[in-house]
């Protein structure tokens, strides 16, 4: 196994997807599940709203235009907090009082892959979202983040006052949805399938060994 190729995983996902918060917990777990075989994790861009402009809105007025009303969406988020907390997460719903577009997250969690931090970036700002209920709209919070994770604060601060890698961002997301992916998070496996939804640690680790076994078969 050690010589053999990684597994690459593509992820798509939000950083705002309470589902692709625990997704990414559970994958790392799968990993740990698989130590012998090399896997090679890529995170891609996912709109869950895309209809949130790029300065936000309060998070009483999402779940109204998107629930009905926050206390119908309250029954929901106890049964995902529990979730979370069964992997070690936490999620502070009655933290977070706004609802950002992420753009600028996406963008952010690109630009820590060039050091190889793109996780640890995704990561945080989860964190900062679900945990810390901060406004992931403010400059501010996103570029400290960023030095949090080893990329240059002011490079970094320049860099979302323009519209670098916008056009990018916007169009793999958008052939996401062009692809069918309705539903994140969605892992897919040497570009060859697809699993949806935020799966248990072993079923992922299945899908790993599975992988890894027909690229074996095919050497």
């Amino acid at each position: 196994m050690s010589n053999q190729q990684p597994v690459r995983i593509d992820v798509i996902s939000d950083v705002v997807c309470p589902w692709c918060f625990i997704g990414k917990r559970r994958l790392e777990k799968a990993i740990e599940l698989s130590p012998d075989i090399p896997v090679e994790v890529h995170w891609r861009p996912y709109f869950l709203n895309d209809w949130i402009p790029r300065e936000g809105i309060s998070r009483e007025q999402y779940l109204t235009t998107k629930f009905g009303s926050p206390e119908r969406y309250k029954g929901i988020a106890q049964r995902v907090a529990a979730a979370a907390s069964a992997e070690g997460l936490t999620y502070a719903m009655d933290k977070i009082s706004r609802q950002p577009n992420t753009l600028d997250a996406h963008r952010m969690i690109r630009w820590a892959e060039g050091i190889a931090k793109a996780a640890e970036m995704k990561q945080r700002l989860m964190d900062l979202y679900f945990t810390a209920g901060a406004d992931l709209t403010d400059r501010t919070v996103l570029v400290q983040a960023a030095a949090d994770v080893g990329l240059d604060a002011k490079e970094v601060e320049k860099a979302l006052a323009s519209d670098k890698d916008v056009a990018e961002i916007e169009r793999e997301a958008l052939s996401a949805k062009e692809a069918g992916i309705e539903g994140v998070p969605c892992f897919i496996f040497d570009g060859k399938f697809a699993i949806p939804g935020a799966q248990a640690p072993k079923y992922l680790a299945e899908a790993i060994a599975r992988v890894a076994r027909s690229a074996d078969a095919a050497e």
